[in-house]
């Protein structure tokens, strides 16, 4: 049989367990509830799952807010979190939690559908359809960050924010591409819009045709539109590049030939006007150099007539003077005279 315990060793025994329990508490929960958060990210914290919120203060509040319809605002209400910035070591208790975000502004193909990698051609050309049914094919980029002002959205407000953001985008370019029409800019007198055949990039009324020449247009407005991103899930759009925008193959050579021959109409419309306009110029210069001679014709007869109207206003005989004396000075230089003798 074993002896028994004398008390020395059961309280040794004891105050053992004690040192080693709260060793093991400090490893398990001192050290490792130290962490610390990198220059690209932010983090918060939740308490029991619950988010460490700043009090009476929502996103409703902040500038983000103001792309929000008004019908959209109760629903997009979401509240204010402590945001931890760049730094550390920060600490957390055993029953807290860190949720840590990139804030850096990454870069994706706006084709890409994260739930179905193979749709879209594997994520490589995004389909839409004209005002005149025409299937074209959608090539770019879209850049995008994690807003620092709605975290609570992002972390927990949606699912998967960014499988949200780009079904909104590609919603929104689908719609614009199907109602698009190109913007009418006024020339001439009396404002009259552009004629097609004065249109030298290309064959107006074919949608194919606008969007590619308005593709500035229409990534300023795929900007503006999704501003609410970020008020909506979390993330803000910095900006969308749409590169191309090209029909299906059948309709290509199709397409080429009209545009083919409506760029040598523009041509010789082109080369009419220039020659229009250089005749115009000519005739200007010319009226001009008339002008100017008969200016430079009248001018000697005009200072003459005030210098004989300032020698009569000098005196009654003065100008009879300067008359007699304009004689004598002809008749010096005159190799033979006539008179007129009365008979």
């Amino acid at each position: 049989m074993l002896p028994l315990a004398t008390p020395e060793v059961f309280m040794g025994f004891l105050i053992g367990l004690a040192f080693g329990f709260i060793a093991w508490f400090v490893l398990r929960y001192g050290m490792a509830g130290l962490f610390t958060v990198d220059q690209n990210e932010r983090a918060v914290k939740t308490s029991f799952g619950r988010a460490q919120r700043i009090p009476d203060s929502s996103t409703l509040n902040t500038p983000i807010a103001e792309h929000l319809r008004p019908e959209e605002r109760e629903r997009y209400d979401y509240p204010l979190m402590e945001v931890i910035g760049p730094g550390g070591p920060y600490f957390k208790w055993p029953w807290e939690k860190v949720y840590k975000v990139s804030v850096a502004t990454q870069t994706m193909n706006m084709a890409l559908d994260l739930e179905t990698p193979t749709a879209n051609s594997g994520g490589t050309v995004l389909e839409a359809v004209t005002k005149d049914q025409l299937n074209v094919g959608l090539k770019g980029q879209t850049r995008f960050r994690v807003s620092e002002q709605n975290l609570y959205a992002y972390l927990f407000g949606v699912k998967l924010p960014i499988v949200h953001v780009m079904g909104y985008f590609v919603s929104i370019l689908r719609e614009r591409i199907a109602g698009f029409e190109a913007p009418h800019e006024a020339h001439g007198e009396g404002g009259k819009p552009v004629s097609p055949l004065e249109d030298p990039s290309g064959a107006a009324g074919i949608s194919i045709n606008d969007l590619r020449k308005n593709l500035r247009d229409m990534n300023e407005y795929m900007d503006v539109e999704c501003r609410s991103s970020a008020a909506r899930y979390g993330i803000i759009l910095d900006a969308s590049l749409i590169t191309e925008i090209d029909p299906p193959p059948e309709v290509e050579s199709a397409l080429a030939a009209i545009n083919t021959a409506h760029n040598h109409v523009s041509s010789e419309i082109s080369l009419a006007q220039a020659g229009a306009d250089q005749r115009i110029v000519q005739s200007r210069r010319a009226v001009e150099i008339e002008t100017l001679k008969a200016q430079a014709e009248v001018e000697p007869l005009r200072a003459m007539a005030e210098q004989l109207r300032i020698l009569k206003a000098s005196g009654p005989g003065v100008l009879q003077a300067y008359l007699r004396n304009v004689r004598l000075g002809l008749l010096t230089k005159a190799k033979a005279a006539f008179l007129e003798v009365g008979r």
